[in-house]
């Protein structure tokens, strides 16, 4: 930095402290020049402000919203043009219930108007991929590009005007120790910066047409997309309003219970089985058969008791203890 301009940045530091702390008065701007700078100012915070809730009218999720810029960032980097898309909701609601209609199946009733439904959804979404194409390039675009440009070269002008305000300012104060050429050269920039920001500030808001004209752009955008949106939606009625009439005027088929089947609960065959009830019924033992299993348990308990009373009668070796043990086992 040259030595004129650093001592040009001081004279601009010294003024702005003494006006702050020390309340000393600067040149007062006129009342027709705040009213342009309030006015300017109110516009570029209203432009800003829309673009925003502009985009949150067209995409609602913001997690969404977050991951198509960072991918739109992303593409501007590799020199791609086209974007990726926004997930609308009535896409992803539609890929849902065309899904689920498809697995219940087209020919039952509620499958076939879920798939009818479902296709709806999604020529939704194609329409509201439409509206936001055209809010964005008449509408977004523009006024985004008035921000940048044209409000951003007026704020740069205000912002140079103020700077050699407090030049000025600061000169004036110590007139007499300043050559009046500088002082002189110090006004006339005042003003010529002035002038220039007052002109940028009078442009921008007597061509506020253009500002219409895309608000209008907007509403005419809205009005093609609930048209269109409209028309969908009416044939989409129509659909199921059929389905209900032609299912109401369907006879209703009646339920008729399977016969059920009867079990045996007794002694099952396992290796014919394997384990589960058979439905065929057990013949009842014969009376002979009953007989032969009797002979068989006495014989047993008979053979049993023989062996028994010889081992009682050898280790007592009492002939009456041997009957008394004999005559207790058979009762």
């Amino acid at each position: 930095m040259s030595v004129a301009g650093f001592k040009k940045q001081f004279y601009k530091a010294s003024q702005m402290v003494s006006e702050k702390v020390g309340g000393a008065e600067g040149t007062k701007l006129d009342e027709d020049f705040k009213d342009l700078e309030r006015k300017v100012d109110v516009t570029s915070k209203a432009v800003v402000e829309v673009i925003s809730k502009t985009s949150e009218y067209l995409q609602p999720n913001p997690a969404s919203r977050a991951k198509l810029s960072m991918l739109n960032t992303v593409s501007k980097i590799r020199g791609q043009v086209k974007n990726p898309g926004y997930p609308q909701a009535e896409g992803l609601l539609g890929e849902c219930m065309v899904k689920y209609g498809r697995d219940l199946g087209e020919e039952t009733n509620f499958g076939g108007a879920l798939v009818d439904a479902g296709e709806t959804m999604k020529r939704l979404a194609e329409v509201k991929d439409s509206l936001d194409i055209d809010v964005k390039q008449n509408f977004i675009d523009p006024l985004q590009n008035l921000c940048d440009k044209d409000l951003r070269e007026i704020q740069h002008h205000l912002k140079k005007l103020e700077g050699r305000r407090l030049d000025y300012d600061y000169k004036k104060k110590r007139q007499g120790k300043i050559p009046d050429e500088e002082l002189r050269q110090a006004l006339e920039k005042f003003h010529e910066s002035k002038e220039v920001a007052e002109i940028s500030m009078y442009n921008i808001l007597e061509t506020d047409i253009e500002q219409v004209s895309q608000l209008s752009s907007l509403v005419e955008s809205q009005l093609q997309y609930h048209r269109q949106a409209t028309q969908i939606l009416d044939e989409l009625s129509d659909k199921l309003r059929d389905r209900m009439n032609e299912a109401q005027n369907r006879p209703r088929r009646e339920y008729t219970p399977k016969p059920k089947p009867i079990f045996d609960f007794g002694e099952c065959d396992n290796q014919s089985t394997n384990g589960g009830y058979t439905t065929s019924v057990a013949t009842p033992p014969s009376r002979n058969s009953e007989l032969h299993f009797l002979h068989a348990r006495l014989s047993f308990q008979k053979t049993r008791c023989e062996s028994e009373s010889e081992s009682v009668c050898q280790r007592d070796g009492s002939q009456a203890t041997c009957m008394k043990w004999f005559t207790q086992y058979y009762q």
